[in-house]
């Protein structure tokens, strides 16, 4: 099947009062668990390369982008293919030569004015790209260690006032929200503010993005995507599931030393979780 647009799977998702899931990708096998478990619930997905895996890559976006590509064009479900997490400009402009067709641009970091003008210059050069673009405000925080803040702290959550205006200023097609999630988590605790959340999708005109959702119930996810979340990231569920999984199996099998014995293991452990979280986030009020 052809490479579709992270925008056309988004704008059907919000239509149908649903949300797309968004797994990130680290190697061949996270590419082919993610297929596989979508193909197996028939259902729409993004894959998602971010700057740290670029990072872990070597920094080079190419290898795994390329591989992602071919996944994609041999599933039988549409994909699509978003770079995450960006901060660096250089790896910006590699976004479109090398398949991708959104990318979020990551300046949550920065004071409100510096995010503001940073983003509004990446959206106009990816809108010139014909990319789809998303950014974040309030700090989605356990990325790369950093402690998540703490809810009643400046930026640990979302304003909706001032997404307005960011949203409208910045030039952005999609907004990441700070609800109560947190990059990183290994376990699934976490509470949204789904109060915070429906006064956000009231107040703006875009698909809204819930990041860190690995650490989200099941229950917190639907009712996420009820007030309206369209797009969901994630990410540690995917590890954590590979992890584990080879963790027993060479507990099992201390004897092993083929690679594909074990890496096998961990890429059916990732699928399975990619059909859970598709089904939890198909419970939606929609039909999509």
């Amino acid at each position: 099947m052809p490479l579709v647009t992270t925008g056309e799977l988004v704008t059907r998702a919000a239509a149908g009062r649903r949300a797309v899931a968004a797994f990130n990708v680290v190697t061949l096998e996270h590419i082919e668990a993610v297929v596989a478990g979508a193909e197996s619930v028939d259902a729409p997905v993004v894959l998602q390369v971010s700057e740290n895996a670029v990072r872990f890559r070597y920094g080079r976006l190419l290898p795994l982008a390329r591989a992602a590509v071919a996944a994609a064009e041999r599933a039988a479900v549409p994909v699509s293919l978003h770079l995450d997490h960006v901060q660096s400009d250089a790896l910006l402009r590699q976004a479109a030569e090398a398949g991708f067709s959104s990318v979020m641009y990551d300046a949550a970091r920065l004071p409100y004015a510096e995010n503001l003008a940073a983003t509004r210059a990446a959206a106009d050069w990816a809108h010139a790209q014909g990319l789809w673009i998303e950014a974040e405000l309030g700090e989605v925080r356990g990325k790369a260690g950093r402690p998540a803040l703490d809810a009643h702290a400046p930026g640990a959550r979302t304003d909706p006032a001032q997404a307005r205006a960011f949203v409208a200023d910045s030039g952005v097609d999609a907004l990441a929200v700070a609800v109560g999630s947190v990059h990183a988590m290994t376990t699934r605790t976490a509470t949204l503010d789904h109060g915070l959340l429906k006064n956000l999708s009231a107040t703006l005109q875009v698909p809204l993005v819930l990041h860190g959702s690995s650490g989200v119930p099941d229950g917190e996810l639907t009712e996420a995507v009820t007030g309206g979340i369209t797009k969901v990231n994630i990410g540690t569920a995917l590890n954590a599931a590979m992890t584990g999984a080879i963790r027993e199996f060479l507990a099992a099998h201390p004897e092993a030393v083929d690679s594909r014995t074990y890496l096998s293991v961990g890429r059916e452990a990732m699928a399975r979780a990619v059909r859970g979280i598709v089904e939890v986030l198909r419970t939606g009020p929609g039909t999509a």
